[in-house]
């Protein structure tokens, strides 16, 4: 729950600590004190976007920070999968705004993005204002509502996955469908390509050969040139390397008895004389190989320019992309060729998940047929005390296309008498049926969902007297059960029920408007709840009469 708000420079308030405590916490003001602001605050620590408009005039940044008891509410898989310290006693949600429209949000003095904070913000508060009473309009809204109280997280889950394999087949046998119809409009082309690319009978690697070959060929004459002033230089007879050596090695081994020194000198010159002796036979048997054939050079030339010329056709500049093209063509025209079976077994795949996704959608449709019967009685139980003794409220699931969300269609039908037939709730309630219908909902959803804090912003509108006595019971109720309930009302039958009361008024300084909360004592409770009674002018019958509703 929320046990500490701090806020500093934010809008209309200079700086701000309350305390908040469990169970049903009212708080009141006069329209424009700057309850709104305060709300804005909050929400901006679950997540919404930031305006730098909302730093305080004047100031350079805004702090707003929250302090949350967690102990009761089993959330250290979230500070876990984020790497977040946890500290179930006391967790601090901070946000910072500057005047030039920087945002930065930190979770337990850890920095995060806004998508964290937000969904952590989803697990700790709910703020139910006015403009969410237009969610009853909306069908996801109602689904949603069912499924909470059929409790089938799993099974949704569980659908999704299958629901998600689904669409990929069908997605994959569209695919090949539209593989197929154009191969076969292209076949005879692609056959022509095929065979094109497959009788050039193309080898990785080769295209490098040629051209070193036809490189070679052309140059046999500077070749053979240099080879055989090469092979002249070490064997020829007249001076050459090798049998200079040879001589220069019988000399020094001739005086290695007399004279030992030289015997290492003659062994590495020995050892030259063999490496050069084998060089110089290698350039010769090069010489031979080395032989210009005209022809020869005219057929690798021929097979070089047929590489070129595919290459070109298809725009690409090595044979392996050329191999590459060849393996795809030949993959479609197998598709092509055996289209038939490949599309029965796409087709078969469908089938058979269409069977298992409508399976697990009657699945949920039964448990959804059964939570809303649970959520009419419940309704109409929460419904009557609240001044509608003659209320017919129905849930109806009718089968709808398959979806994400499974195949059903949920419409809440409403009639507050028993000579109205039931319609869709958003289209014959009036304002104040729709915030007990609502509240009537969220006392139900936070008893399946244990949300830390619930905010009602003024969900008493349209609504007066007992009636809102009776709301202000629900959520009374609903803050008794391991739950802290906040309630931003006008309403003093209301006000009166709340354990914890707050006060927000503005006040006018030298340098500017203020807004300001606090917590009222008991004695200052009794003027506030009078005031609301009669007005500004406090009358003795309305503090009287303020006493008797807190004594309720």
């Amino acid at each position: 729950m929320l046990k500490q708000l701090y806020i500093k420079n934010f809008t209309l308030i200079d700086e701000l600590d309350m305390a908040f405590h469990s169970g049903f916490s009212v708080i009141t003001g006069e329209t424009g004190a700057g309850k709104s602001i305060i709300l804005g605050a909050i929400g901006l620590l679950l997540g919404q976007r930031a305006d730098s408009k909302s730093v305080k005039m004047g100031t350079e940044r805004c702090i707003i920070e929250a302090h949350f008891d967690l102990s009761r509410y089993q959330m250290e898989d979230f500070f876990e999968q984020n790497e977040i310290d946890f500290d179930a006693d006391d967790t601090i949600i901070r946000r910072e705004l500057t005047a030039a429209g920087k945002s930065r949000a930190f979770i337990n003095d850890t920095p995060v993005s806004l998508a964290m904070l937000k969904e952590l913000g989803e697990r700790l508060v709910d703020v139910h204002s006015q403009h969410q009473n237009l969610l009853l309009n909306k069908q996801d809204f109602q689904l949603s509502v069912v499924d909470v109280i059929a409790d089938d997280v799993s099974e949704l889950e569980d659908y999704r996955q299958s629901f998600a394999r689904y669409q990929e087949l069908k997605k994959e046998e569209q695919r090949l469908r539209d593989e197929i119809e154009q191969g076969r409009q292209s076949v005879d082309f692609m056959q022509f390509q095929f065979d094109e690319l497959s009788n050039a009978r193309l080898s990785d690697g080769e295209q490098e050969d040629l051209e070193q070959r036809s490189e070679t060929m052309a140059h046999s004459e500077d070749i053979k040139t240099a080879l055989y002033e090469a092979e002249t230089a070490l064997s020829g007879d007249e001076g050459g390397v090798v049998s200079n050596l040879k001589k220069a090695v019988y000399a020094l081994q001739g005086i290695e008895r007399v004279y030992p020194e030289v015997a290492e000198l003659a062994e590495r010159m020995n050892s030259c004389y063999i490496e050069l002796k084998d060089a110089a036979g290698e350039v010769s048997g090069k010489m031979e190989d080395v032989d210009f054939d005209p022809a020869e050079l005219e057929t690798v030339n021929a097979r070089l320019d047929r590489i070129y010329e595919l290459q070109k056709k298809y725009k690409v500049e090595t044979i392996a992309e050329l191999l590459a093209i060849q393996e795809e063509l030949e993959r479609k025209l197998s598709n092509i060729e055996n289209s038939d079976e490949a599309l029965a077994e796409i087709e078969r795949q469908v089938s058979e998940t269409l069977k298992l996704v409508q399976r697990k959608a009657e699945l949920l449709t039964e448990k959804r047929r059964v939570a809303a019967g649970v959520i009419e009685k419940q309704m109409r139980e929460h419904l009557v005390p609240l001044g509608m003794p003659h209320v017919r409220f129905q849930i109806v699931v009718e089968q709808d296309s398959l979806s994400r969300s499974g195949q059903d269609k949920v419409s809440f039908l409403f009639s507050a008498n028993t000579s109205t037939p039931l319609q869709p709730v958003a289209q014959v309630a009036s304002g104040g049926e729709i915030a007990r219908v609502m509240l009537s909902l969220k006392a139900m959803i936070s008893g399946a969902v244990k949300l830390p804090t619930i905010i009602f912003d003024e969900i008493d509108t349209g609504v007066s007297g007992k009636i809102a006595e009776q709301m202000a019971q629900i959520m009374a109720e609903m803050g008794r059960c391991d739950r802290q309930v906040i309630s931003i009302t006008h309403l003093p039958q209301i006000a009166a029920l709340g354990t914890t009361h707050y006060k927000v008024y503005k006040e006018e300084t030298p340098q500017g408007t203020t807004s300001h909360m606090q917590m009222l004592t008991p004695e200052e409770r009794i003027k506030e709840i009078a005031q609301m009674l009669s007005g500004s002018d406090v009358t003795d019958a309305a503090i009287q009469n303020a006493k008797e509703l807190l004594k309720k």
